[in-house]
């Protein structure tokens, strides 16, 4: 003969609570993502979490070379003639970003809107002049003179 422990209402309401309980644990133990850029050329798009991000504090100077150099995290081919669309989120553009070529900036000021356009062309030529067939391209949020997030691609010539 078996007693049950507790009626079928109980056990439900049992169960409700563990798995609720077992949600909240494993909400709490997710990292925050960090914030994305994105890439568009013509109908592709590629989004990247941050190489390297502080949550929104400056990252180490000590850290800053890796981030720099670090394996970009997506690819997208580029024509001469594209129009490459980059965007990046609101919290990136309220810092400011620059754009930088194989770890270089290329601007001085740091860009403070969300979304800009170049053009194709002016990411396949080395600093000596040289055509080149892949640029590794990067998104560096500022603020100030404190590097706070950096975002890598990789672009590739297309044929």
């Amino acid at each position: 003969m078996t007693v049950a422990f507790f009626s079928g209402k109980r056990r439900r309401a049992a169960a409700a609570l563990g798995v609720v309980s077992a949600g909240l644990l494993a909400l709490s133990a997710c990292d925050k993502p960090t914030p994305l850029a994105t890439v568009t050329v013509g109908t592709d798009s590629v989004h990247s979490e941050a190489a390297c991000y502080n949550d929104g504090k400056p990252i180490k100077e000590s850290l800053l070379q890796g981030c720099l150099t670090a394996k970009p995290g997506k690819t997208i081919k580029v024509a001469l003639d594209d129009k490459v669309r980059m965007g990046v989120d609101p919290e990136i553009a309220d810092h400011g970003w620059t754009l930088l070529f194989a770890g270089q900036p290329v601007e001085q000021e740091p860009y403070k809107k969300g979304y800009r356009t170049i053009p194709g062309n002016a990411f396949f030529s080395s600093q000596t002049g040289e055509p080149t067939s892949k640029t590794p391209v990067g998104i560096m949020e500022t603020s100030g003179k404190k590097v706070i997030g950096i975002w890598n691609f990789q672009f590739e010539k297309e044929s």
